[in-house]
């Protein structure tokens, strides 16, 4: 598989994204990295990226962007908050359904040849009777957040058709793993991990029976490189397995050897109640299928927020 030239990764000193610069870098890739910092951190950052701070839906954005003219564009940058979504929905739609238009536009003004696009498997569903979801379900979110991926979505088929701009559409589980912030909301192995180390008290939202379908960090990696160079116009990435919040405590607890019983509160408003996703299509177009089981990413990840000081996996 040829290896890409030349990436612009936005959100790129984030999660997900930072581990994306790491691998595009390591195959010789000439990377720029777009990120408003305003959850990415400099330490996540590879030391042969380059940074542009800057907002998704600016002007200096498409501007480096267009300066770049990057091969591929991995649009990680989001808001990613449910919560969030549901106080501020125009907040929401202002960075991931303009930023995104912006991102598009930026693309089709340089000539990139691909964008890989980040959407919600989790969200973009909404609650499905029938599990594991596959691309062929309905579209039916139910928060502000979920409906913004899903606007981004119909952007990137609309540039496909009417311009000719290459892109999959990659719709995502639970992610976790090294860098995860364990000071937001949807990184619930982040933060019970960092809690759990801590001695600190962890609160379950409602009563923990809640499911979701959890994939480790380095897997994605592998979906986004098989995407760079072919793909499908859209493709889950999961595991097929839900995983409830309860069982999580339970597995993490272990590996911590936590001595808390842990506090419930009140279910978060747009919350789903279980998702997973049928990840066939990414097998047979993309060759992928997650590699890292729960178990040995669950103690990964617990290894890495033992040394909170390191800012590498």
């Amino acid at each position: 598989m040829p290896s890409v030239r030349s990436a612009v990764v936005t959100g790129g000193a984030g999660f997900i994204g930072s581990h994306v610069v790491d691998r595009l870098v390591e195959q010789g890739c000439s990377v720029t990295v777009i990120d408003d910092m305003s959850s990415g951190k400099r330490e996540n950052l590879h030391a042969d990226a380059r940074l542009i701070v800057a907002d998704v839906t600016t002007d200096e954005a498409a501007a480096a962007i267009k300066a770049a003219s990057p091969e591929l564009i991995v649009h990680a940058a989001a808001q990613i908050s449910v919560s969030v979504s549901a106080r501020e929905p125009v907040q929401d739609a202002r960075i991931n359904v303009v930023g995104t238009v912006n991102v598009l536009e930026a693309a089709r003004s340089a000539g990139t040849d691909k964008v890989v696009f980040f959407s919600s498997g989790g969200m973009v569903y909404g609650q499905l009777e029938t599990l594991p979801a596959d691309e062929s379900q309905p579209l039916e979110p139910e928060n502000p957040y979920g409906t913004s991926k899903l606007a981004g979505e119909e952007y990137l088929r609309m540039y496909r058709r009417s311009y000719g701009l290459e892109s999959t559409i990659l719709r995502l589980a639970n992610i976790y793993g090294p860098r995860q912030d364990p000071h937001g909301e949807a990184g619930v192995i982040a933060i019970f991990a960092r809690a759990m180390l801590a001695d600190a008290p962890i609160t379950i939202f409602g009563d923990g029976q809640d499911e979701r379908d959890y994939v480790f960090v380095s897997d994605v990696v592998d979906a986004v490189l098989a995407a760079s160079q072919s793909g499908p116009d859209v493709c889950n990435i999961g595991s097929g397995v839900g995983t409830n919040v309860n069982e999580l405590c339970t597995r993490l607890t272990a590996l911590t050897d936590y001595q808390k019983d842990p506090q419930y509160g009140p279910p978060r408003p747009g919350d789903i109640r279980a998702i997973s996703l049928d990840a066939s299509r990414a097998n047979a177009e993309l060759g992928w299928s997650p590699k890292v089981d729960l178990d040995t990413g669950l103690a990964r990840t617990v290894e890495f927020f033992r040394k909170p000081a390191s800012g590498t996996s």
